[in-house]
């Protein structure tokens, strides 16, 4: 429930009907709008028109953006309008890089994000478990061992041994994943389940966390996570549709009116084809698809880039990870980490099989959009991305992508712009890994290149913004506080040097975000003919006081000139 200083706007919605009879009938030559937004701050993110006080949608477009006198000629018997009263509407939020169905799947298992301790966890374990079948699996998502306090113990690394968690799960399989998805945890059931002892080897691209004596303590990096399938083999499935349905319950209430879906197979597009064609899908959806490349060839003559009901569902690209995350230790440096000298990260996906994949999106002229983390992960990628455009005229033009880009080396900076690469960013990992980020690369590394959105921006690079949902909560707001900010819970500024202004982090979550997609003729910036996908809120986060953006709230979320939320 919002404050009630919200409330008169939802007096207004329920009455709007009857209010839109009083207004005064249609200019003439002006066919009535489907929706009238009028007396407030419209920030359009259009450099020709850049703040207006009204706007109307007709067909799921803008047909006006002008002034209160000027809107009135746009109201019709059965015009919505509604009075902003003063608030502060923007153009839809775009989530830049996130996991749509892991969204809702995170909403079906254990919350473990805000756990302040291992023992924490094993206590929420212990609870679901006196709830659980035998043999039933629990899953959990969001543990993070840097931000436990106090440190467990017994430990390797830094992480947890799996003695606790068995004890309280001896007849249920437990698998546990990590904050940012690129490790695993799981109990003594689980791995023998899943035939995991001393003698199992790593995989290719991962690594099973060992003690002195070579036993798995239970954790699993990266690649090797996935040798716990045969664990969670007999379990019930979520309903994949129930996960889409959530997510999009969650996007519209946090204003996210359009979703990049970092990474999606064949068999979830059939599913977001058909949410589509019923009427179901709430948010408009850009997809990477992550499949082999054998698949790849197959199916992609049959699935050309394409846009489905009216910019519903976008497939935009192909996606593959080359390493993995900073705070599982994974992700791929040029120099050993400061605080596991033995490592420098893992290569998750040998580079010759994304160079097959490059020739792949040429030929279907589809984006190529890399996870990359580590600073010798983000060389690698942009060294693949020069040599695949080398020969192609239009190479600079392809808007390849690469996904994180979080640690650079400072000789790779200006390559984003010189090569025409799109910097898809995430400016709350900033402040949610802040509190490890010197542990794991020291000071200068951390200074030189951890986020350096102010570097890439400054020399000529398209930055755009998101969460990496469910990786953070995929909360804009809480994103463009960290970006115009980099100040972290316990009050410290990150490098405050590489700060965006708030100009620029709108733009990022906005113009920038649909420009990363081929989408900015459609949206990304409120002008007349592009999609009516507006985000109202209870503040303008463009001038309050800092402190003050993470106090604001969404009113109304807006798709297709059509209230898709509305603050109760």
């Amino acid at each position: 429930m919002l404050a009630t200083s919200l409330v008169p706007l939802a007096l207004v919605l329920a009455g709007a009907a009857a209010a839109s009879r009083q207004d005064a009938p249609s200019a003439a030559g002006a066919v009535p709008a489907d929706l009238v937004l009028r007396g407030g701050k419209i920030v359009t993110v259009d450099d020709a028109n850049p703040e207006v006080r009204a706007l109307a949608a007709r067909g799921g477009r803008i047909v006006f953006l002008g002034g209160d006198a000027g809107v009135a000629a746009y109201v019709g018997a059965d015009t919505r309008v509604v009075d902003l009263a003063g608030r502060l509407a923007l153009p839809g939020f775009i989530e830049g890089h996130g996991h749509f169905l892991g969204i809702g799947d995170a909403r079906l298992q254990l919350d473990l994000m805000h756990a302040a301790s291992w023992e924490e966890i094993v206590a929420m374990v212990g609870a679901a478990v006196k709830e659980a079948r035998p043999g039933e699996l629990i899953r959990g998502r969001g543990w993070h061992q840097d931000k436990w306090k106090p440190a467990p113990e017994p430990q390797v690394e830094g992480l947890p041994v799996h003695d606790a968690l068995s004890a309280v799960s001896p007849d249920n399989p437990v698998v546990l994943t990590h904050a940012s998805g690129h490790a695993s945890f799981a109990n003594a059931k689980a791995m023998a389940m899943a035939g995991i002892d001393a003698r199992t080897a790593d995989p290719p691209g991962g690594q099973i966390v060992r003690d002195e004596k070579g036993e798995a303590i239970g954790a699993f990096r990266e690649t090797a996570a996935r040798l716990l399938s045969r664990a969670m083999a007999d379990a019930t499935p979520p309903s994949p549709r129930r996960q889409a349905e959530l997510a999009i319950e969650e996007l519209l209430s946090k204003g996210v009116t359009s979703f990049q879906d970092a990474g999606s197979s064949f068999r979830d597009l059939e599913l977001f084809e058909a949410m589509v064609a019923d009427g179901s899908m709430g948010v408009r959806l850009w997809v990477l698809l992550r499949e082999a490349n054998s698949r790849l060839r197959e199916r992609l003559p049959r699935s050309k880039p394409y846009r489905m009901g009216d910019a519903r569902l976008t497939l935009g690209g192909i996606k593959h990870g080359i390493d993995g995350a900073l705070g599982s230790h994974g992700a791929w440096l040029l120099a050993p980490y400061a605080d596991l000298p033995s490592s420098s990260g893992l290569n998750t996906t040998p580079v010759e099989l994304i160079e097959e994949s490059a020739e792949i999106a040429l030929e279907h002229r589809l984006q190529l959009c890399v996870h990359a983390i580590g600073d010798r992960a983000n060389r690698e990628t942009l060294d693949l991305f020069e040599r695949a455009l080398a020969g192609v005229p239009d190479g600079k033009q392809r808007r390849w992508r690469v996904e994180h880009a979080q640690h650079l080396h400072p000789d790779d900076v200006p390559r984003f712009a010189e090569l025409g690469v799109v910097a898809s960013m995430q400016g709350v990992h900033c402040t949610s890994d802040a509190v490890f980020v010197p542990e794991r690369l020291g000071a200068e590394r951390s200074k030189s290149g951890a986020y350096p959105w102010r570097a890439l921006i400054d020399s000529g690079a398209v930055v755009s913004n998101g969460t990496d949902a469910p990786v953070e909560d995929v909360d804009p707001l809480a994103c463009f506080h960290s970006s115009v900010t980099r100040r972290v819970k316990d009050g410290s500024i990150f490098h405050p040097e590489q700060r965006m202004t708030r100009a620029e982090a709108l733009r990022s979550y906005t113009r920038n975000a649909a420009y990363a997609a081929f989408e900015e003729d459609i949206k990304g910036s409120l002008e007349v003919g592009k999609l009516a996908d507006v985000t109202v809120l209870s503040r303008d986060v463009m001038t309050c006081p800092e402190a003050e953006i993470l106090e604001a709230q969404v009113v109304l979320t807006i798709v297709g000139g059509e209230v898709a939320y509305a603050a109760e």
